[in-house]
């Protein structure tokens, strides 16, 4: 089999949480791929002009990051988990409602911010519970969560398709329509997507409603089972205020670590979530090696890199692809966002059983290496116009499985504590929103060949990040197992902690520190006497036989 039985099994137990985290995933790719199709349509429905219709790029991927940043906070408890995911899923439909009916440029980018907040929540905690629910396990599923992604991502533009307008109703410049026309290819079915221009644009008057509305509301109502799966999945956990309260079985004992009673008791005394910084240690973090924040600060750079690969490329390729030297028709041209998503989503659907065969790490290292071949690739074969659709559907693919591998290995290395993804999916946000302003204003300075040359520069740059992420991962392995006393997982509920020591997990891997404090005393582990077994009735047998044969040779 493709997939072990074991995985099987981990699912079905655990297939209402994951199918709820996958549907969740659906409605954040249906909600960032509508705005590039649509762009125009909202250009005439605000009465705008391209540049300030552009903002709506900014205000969604700023609030994006917002979100993805202060989403961690809602993940201490399950309760705060879904709920954040209900409301942000009920404000996505909410927001596709509300669209066809802000004339305004202002009041849609607000309402393209509340979007992004609430995408930017639904990033981080969908990935940090599919971390916890299945920890070691994770990367198949984190794959398939991105898949789910890439899904929403292409049913959007294939929704609007058909209620898109050729020009804005009321203009009559065949200039603009032509400028119009360039800029909704370029933005086609690519999401994360912000494409600064210098062509002003005179403004429209709209004379009827845009038939795109409908486009918005289809999408509304698409959207809402996603928030009633989530309503469903807390009503099964007890989780409702007008439900009665029983403690939630979100992470069951049987589907994570089948730990003992004392272990249990034990990870709940040293791992606890009070402090805000609990996610990433059990100590204080000056006592954590410079290795520990290495393997955040890499691995966080290497996704700002390759996301950032993935939305300039997206952003990007029509207009490369239209000027010379390749100089393809517009029409042709439009195909290539279209293609290059395409692969993604295909590329994450492949990597799930791949994920089950390989270690993430060594699937990060096949997908660097082949972003870097297939750019350099794409630079010798620039006038090549098969190639360039060979290149960038084998670029997506490539580029498809480094994110959820990512997650997935470092939270190995950091013991699936879900601090690394708020940092992961943080980063690789800024990426998308950085680099593609910076390769933009490279684009519009030094022509379009320089597209291809700042793929490659940052796909170099993120295979050097990721191999001192590798070297950080070493380190601090060698620290855990170099510096500290390793008690065996199997023994711990034979160790009881004494005076200010602390016992904290690596892996399978329990780890004794020295106690801190003003007292320096040496941390102490006593080993607890076993209680006495209780005697058999054999045992009673021998213990009595022999008092008997006393007795009988007395009254003999």
């Amino acid at each position: 089999m493709l997939i072990e039985d074991r995985l099987v099994t981990l699912f079905k137990r655990n297939c209402q949480h994951t199918l709820t985290y996958w549907s969740v995933f659906f409605s954040f790719g249906l909600c960032i791929a509508f705005l590039g199709p649509t762009i125009l349509d909202l250009k005439c429905q605000t009465n705008s002009t391209l540049q300030d219709i552009t903002w709506l790029f900014f205000s969604q991927q700023l609030c994006l990051l917002v979100g993805s940043s202060v989403g961690g906070i809602f993940k201490k408890t399950p309760f705060s988990a879904l709920t954040a995911l209900l409301l942000s899923t009920v404000l996505i439909s909410l927001v596709f409602a509300i669209i066809p009916l802000c004339y305004n440029v202002l009041l849609l980018a607000v309402a393209m911010a509340v979007s992004g907040l609430a995408m930017g929540i639904i990033d981080t905690i969908a990935n940090i519970q599919l971390v916890t629910l299945y920890q070691k396990d994770s990367a198949i599923f984190l794959q398939a969560l991105h898949f789910f992604t890439g899904i929403g991502a292409l049913l959007s533009p294939l929704i609007a398709d058909p209620f898109l307008s050729e020009h804005c109703l009321g203009s009559n410049s065949t200039e603009d329509s032509t400028v119009m026309m360039h800029f909704r290819h370029s933005l086609a079915t690519s999401y994360r997507s912000h494409v600064p221009l210098n062509s002003s644009q005179q403004p429209g008057s709209v004379t009827e409603r845009a038939s795109v509305s409908y486009a918005f509301w289809i999408m509304a109502l698409i959207n809402l089972p996603v928030p009633i799966a989530v309503l469903l999945l807390m009503y099964r956990e007890k989780l409702i205020p007008c439900c009665p309260m029983e403690p939630p079985d979100l992470l069951k004992k049987d589907e994570l670590t089948m730990k003992t009673l004392a272990g249990e008791a034990l990870d709940q005394n040293v791992e606890g979530h009070k402090s805000p910084f609990s996610c990433c240690t059990n100590v204080s973090l000056r006592d954590l090696p410079a290795s520990f924040f290495g393997i955040h600060v890499l691995a966080g750079l290497v996704l700002f890199m390759t996301d950032g690969i993935v939305g300039a490329y997206a952003g990007f390729a029509y207009t490369y692809a239209v000027s010379p030297p390749m100089s393809l028709h517009s029409k042709m041209a439009g195909y290539l966002p279209c293609i290059f998503w395409a692969a993604i989503t295909g590329g994450r659907l492949l990597s799930i059983p791949l994920t089950c065969r390989f270690k993430p790490v060594y699937l990060l290292m096949i997908s660097l290496v082949g972003v870097i071949a297939t750019v350099v690739l794409l630079l010798v074969f620039s006038t090549s116009r098969v190639f360039l659709f060979v290149g960038t559907c084998s670029l997506g693919l490539f580029l498809s499985s480094i994110f959820p591998c990512m997650v997935a290995y470092t939270e190995d290395i950091l013991d699936y504590q879900g601090c690394a993804t708020t940092v992961l999916v943080t980063c690789a946000g800024m990426g998308e929103m950085v680099l593609q302003v910076l390769i933009g204003l490279i684009i519009q300075t030094a022509g379009s060949y320089s597209f291809l040359l700042c793929g490659m520069t940052t796909g170099c740059l993120s295979l050097v990040l990721f191999f001192g992420l590798v070297l950080s991962q070493r380190f601090y392995r060698n620290f855990l197992k170099g510096n500290h006393t390793v008690v065996p997982q199997q023994d711990t509920k034979r160790f009881l902690l004494c005076g200010s020591s602390q016992l904290c997990k690596s892996g399978s891997t329990y780890i004794l520190l020295p106690a801190k404090g003003p007292s320096k005393k040496t941390a102490m582990v006593e080993e607890l006497e076993p209680e006495p077994a209780p005697a058999s009735e054999d045992a009673e047998r021998v213990a009595e036989e022999p008092e008997e044969k006393t007795e009988k040779t007395e009254e003999t």
